[in-house]
């Protein structure tokens, strides 16, 4: 009764609105903005310009200079920016539709005159909560297009090199800055999974020292479990994408970059390869969680044993004595009750050496 009576707690899924028309702009997903944030990077080797503005119009004039432009969108649930920045740079209106639709897995679309990615971007909100932050991509000759579900990203580093001129980016093309993106994203994947992964070797610890089982542990180590496998679903698809990108031949994607792209996809192996590895982890966890019970079990069952064999024998002279027969010789015996207990005490003893010898004890 008490198990029907308990209350749990499922997170609510969003699903693609059915029967909607192709190319309906609508927003799928959880995150919410009250104005949409849109961070506007001009630059080229001589001069970079930052803005930051809640009307999208104000990127617009950008367009076709010797510049190469970012325009980063945070708030996806404002559609009517996001239409007409689409409508602007002449996006198809599926390339729309998925902008805003967050369930769904990471891809590499080509359409004419510019790439279209969807990825997962993921970064800690505090120590323990992970953000698993849907993004797209568009990237065309002189301009990149990023679109995010909300305020805050992995991008601060990037901008800051940007703005000091620090590296190759202000010497290159908008497809080396959709390459820095990527990379910034991927190298964030290494920051989560080795914080999952300290989270891992902790619990392994514990589980080494730890002299009862506790419900706590089989939480934590549920719960890590959850975390693994929901970012594996979340960063095993993006290195088919980098692989694909690599490999596409877009005119504006120059063979350097595809020299950078190549050193990304050879990451994305390291980070599955890492994820896979922590999973096996967590997998070795609970088989050592139920080994440990099971021990622990086995222990209290050997000394239930050990007390149940040596009151065998003793139990057997007692009931032998516990019988109402009168022609039992040692009943009139006046020593009989002490010799019953040294006997006992005897076998006891040789009970207990044995066992001692026997390592049972």
């Amino acid at each position: 009764m008490a198990q029907k009576n308990r209350k749990t707690t499922k997170r609510k899924k969003t699903y693609k609105t059915v029967n909607s028309v192709p190319g309906t702009v609508s927003y799928v997903g959880e995150k919410q903005s009250i104005e949409t944030k849109i961070d506007i990077v001009n630059y080229n080797k001589d001069a970079c310009d930052f803005r930051i503005s809640n009307n999208v119009e104000d990127a617009f004039h950008f367009k076709g200079q010797e510049h190469v432009t970012w325009i980063n969108i945070n708030g996806l649930n404002n559609t009517a920016e996001i239409e007409k920045l689409g409508q602007h740079y002449n996006l198809h209106p599926l390339v729309l539709e998925d902008i805003v639709t967050t369930n769904q897995r990471a891809k590499l679309e080509e359409y004419e005159g510019y790439l279209f990615i969807v990825f997962k971007m993921l970064h800690f909100k505090t120590e323990d909560e992970i953000v698993y932050e849907h993004m797209s991509m568009v990237i065309g000759e002189n301009y990149v297009l990023t679109f995010q579900e909300a305020d805050g990203d992995v991008f601060d580093d990037l901008r800051d090199r940007i703005r000091n001129a620090k590296g190759r980016v202000r010497n290159a093309k908008a497809d080396y800055l959709m390459y820095t993106i990527l990379d910034a994203v991927v190298d964030n994947y290494f920051t989560v999974i080795e914080a999952e992964g300290d989270k891992i070797e902790d619990l392994e610890e514990t589980l080494f020292i730890q002299e009862s089982s506790s419900n706590t542990t089989t939480t934590s180590i549920q719960n890590q479990k959850r975390e693994i496998l929901k970012i594996r679903r979340t960063v095993f698809p993006f290195r088919e994408v980098v692989n694909k990108l690599e490999k596409s031949e877009i005119d504006f994607i120059e063979d350097k970059t595809k020299n950078y792209l190549r050193n990304l996809y050879d990451h994305m192996i390291q980070v599955n390869e890492s994820i896979d590895l922590y999973r096996e982890m967590i997998w070795g966890l609970m088989d050592l969680y139920m080994t440990n019970i099971s021990n622990k079990m086995n222990e209290v069952m050997k000394v239930l044993t050990i007390i149940a064999t040596i009151f065998i024998p003793l139990t057997f002279i007692a009931g032998i004595y516990g019988m109402n027969f009168t022609n039992m010789p040692e009943l009139s015996n006046p020593y009989g009750y002490y010799i019953v207990w040294t006997v006992m005490i005897i076998i006891l003893i040789i009970m207990l050496i044995y066992f001692r010898k026997k390592k049972w004890l």
